[in-house]
């Protein structure tokens, strides 16, 4: 596979980061996207939201760490 391939296949779509974090809501991701709570995403053109794996994991181990 490709880098660029590969890059396309580790970005994650808003059902996936919701499903990864057990069932928050579409409107609580939303909230925390609006306040700067989320984790790091970018819009298609056509609006949708899509966040690198990468991002997303840096961004739970960031809420991990700060529990400790």
């Amino acid at each position: 596979m490709s880098g660029k391939v590969r890059e396309i296949a580790e970005l994650m779509t808003v059902p996936e980061i919701l499903e990864a974090l057990g069932g928050v809501s579409r409107d609580t991701f939303y909230k925390w996207r609006q306040t700067g709570k989320g984790p790091r995403c970018f819009s298609l053109p056509n609006g949708e939201l899509r966040c690198k794996r990468a991002d997303f994991v840096a961004w739970l181990d960031g809420l991990y760490g700060a529990a400790a």
